[in-house]
């Protein structure tokens, strides 16, 4: 039996688009469903989603939930005992209208095993934009649609499709003309950058079985607790997988297998790309209901090029490997990655947080500190704050980021950790420093955010064979010497940004909102260029995932 429950936070059900009601009382809409009816549903990784998500796991720890691997499996998101279903909750919003689109359960009594959820939602993003440097208005559109369908046997099914034009300020645009490639959607064409994407998925668990997911479908997959993820982010396009969580006790695992392109040597054409495959592990343990430790390894290796027709390596399918040993048993020269990710909750109000990665580890050198090339690492610290200082609504976070140079790269280009031309976990590649700054006050519908980077990376020097290690698509054997590399050498760059934004929720539970903000973005290089770039815009969004303008 589900008992009523009354929400001090607005935790995310079902599609999870409750975003950001950090004080709400929620009144159960409600249904006779309980949680095994959408055991193979995911929800979605967006920061507006994070934000729920703090705010119930940090106030209400437990030993089920672990928070650090996104997309979460549904059941798992909230635990059973503190929650109810909404099975109706667009119904009555989406009546207003004109029920274009709908959620709706068939036979909607738990004990009925034919049961089926329905849910087709609309995604519509228009922003106008005045660039002050390259004084232009600027437009970006996007429309389309999500499905998602479970049924009671433990199959779901979600597709989404969106297309439109993606126009952004300059210090985003100059790097868009070179690579004609959009962080979120993939390839881009024309001065616009029209572009169309598609993601989904198809899952299973099996019936009377609470402890495996299997899963196919191209998406993205992120690890970690903060803003950024050393370890793998979802900054790059979505890519093909398929997918297998366990969940055992205090210990989640997912092993999943991911097909990437390398479009290096392509120059925007299609045919030209080449595959590249990656095989992912990732242990998570909850020690105590506030602390957890996370264990991650992947291997990324070419796939058709040439000199060699190269598919799947079959005995990077074993789901319970070390690489490394396996690496070397096959003679293999392809890019393993490590990585270690740590939270702790104290005070029902703080999360500590923490990313240690490593893409070479020799400790003789570390020692010696005469800056190998090949002493590749990097770590991550974090901090939440909810309810911060006691008022209720504020939000605070801050975030350190270091990588060394060369992290992430390889001999092969093809074997780098990067997808579709983009770095599959930070953003600014490798060889920098970084520090995040956040303030977010939520009242009834209103909010306002304060985001603020500051950056300093070492760049290569321009029209030359330079490679200082900041650019991950280039071979590490460019490098210009085995010793006293350092991060942030070569050309010293900084980069400053903040954005200050208001938003207004027309509706909370389809995360319907209007946007009005302004943005800075400042650089700087130690040969003397210097850039002020403030953007002003106004916006009307339905979307749900992340759009990155910080990099």
């Amino acid at each position: 039996m589900v008992k009523k429950a009354e929400y001090k936070y607005n935790i995310p059900q079902q599609d999870c688009i409750l975003p950001r009601e950090p004080i709400f009382k929620l009144e159960p809409l409600f249904t006779k469903v309980g949680l095994s009816v959408f055991p193979s549903r995911n929800v979605f990784i967006g920061n507006e989603i994070r934000g729920a998500d703090d705010y119930y796991i940090i106030s209400k720890p437990n030993t089920r939930y672990h928070s650090s691997f996104k997309p979460y499996k549904y059941p798992l998101y909230i635990p059973h005992e503190d929650t109810l279903v909404l099975s109706f909750q667009y119904k009555y919003y989406l009546s207003e209208i004109g029920k274009s689109f709908w959620s709706k359960d068939f036979n909607e009594y738990s004990g009925k095993d034919n049961q089926i959820n329905l849910q087709v939602r609309p995604i519509a993003d228009v922003e106008f934009g005045y660039d002050a440097l390259a004084k232009k208005p600027l437009v970006s559109a996007l429309g389309g649609t999500q499905v998602k369908m479970s049924f009671r046997q433990g199959f779901s099914f979600a597709a989404m499709l969106v297309g439109g034009q993606n126009q952004q300020p300059f210090f985003l645009d100059t790097t868009l003309k070179r690579q004609k490639i959009l962080p979120m959607y993939g390839q881009a064409y024309g001065n616009n950058y029209n572009f169309f994407d598609y993601t989904g998925y198809v899952s299973y668990t099996p019936k009377n079985n609470k402890y495996f997911n299997f899963q196919l479908g191209r998406e993205k997959h992120f690890i970690g607790d903060g803003y950024r993820s050393l370890l793998l982010s979802d900054f790059a396009p979505a890519n093909p997988y398929f997918g297998i969580n366990t969940n055992i006790w205090r210990l989640q695992y997912n092993v999943w297998y991911s097909w990437f392109y390398d479009v290096s040597t392509a120059n925007g054409v299609k045919k030209d790309f080449t595959n590249k495959y990656g095989t992912f592990h990732y242990l998570s343990y909850n020690i105590t209901k506030n602390f957890s430790v996370g264990v991650f390894e992947n291997i990324v290796w070419r796939g058709t090029d040439s000199n060699q027709v190269r598919t799947f390596e079959v005995n990077y399918l074993n789901p319970i490997i070390f690489f490394r040993p396996q690496e070397y048993a096959v003679g293999s020269p392809d890019n393993s990655f490590m990585g270690l990710n740590m939270n702790a909750t104290i005070f029902k109000r703080i999360k500590l947080y923490a990313q240690l990665a490593l893409d070479e580890f020799y400790l003789k050198e570390i020692k010696a500190r005469r800056g190998w090339w090949a002493n590749k690492q990097g770590f991550q610290l974090g901090a939440k704050y909810i309810n911060a200082f006691g008022i209720k609504g504020l939000k605070l976070q801050a975030e350190y980021n270091q990588v060394r140079p060369f992290t992430y790269t390889h001999g092969l280009v093809t074997q780098n950790y990067g997808h579709y031309g983009l770095p599959l976990a930070h953003p600014l590649g490798a060889n920098f420093k970084e520090f995040l700054g956040f303030a977010t006050y939520r009242k009834n519908k209103w909010e306002i955010s304060c985001n603020g980077m500051i950056a300093i990376l070492g760049k290569d020097t321009a029209n030359t064979n330079s490679n200082v290690g900041q650019n991950i698509f280039l071979s590490y054997n460019t490098r210009h010497s085995e010793y006293g590399h350092y991060t942030t050498q070569g050309i010293k760059t900084g980069l400053v940004q903040a954005q200050l934004k208001f938003t207004y929720f027309i509706i909370p539970d389809m995360n319907m909102r209007v946007e009005a903000g302004y943005l800075q973005r400042s650089e700087k290089n130690s040969q003397g260029y210097l850039m002020h770039n403030p953007y002003f815009f106004v916006a009307f969004k339905t979307s749900f995932w992340n759009e990155y303008r910080d990099y």
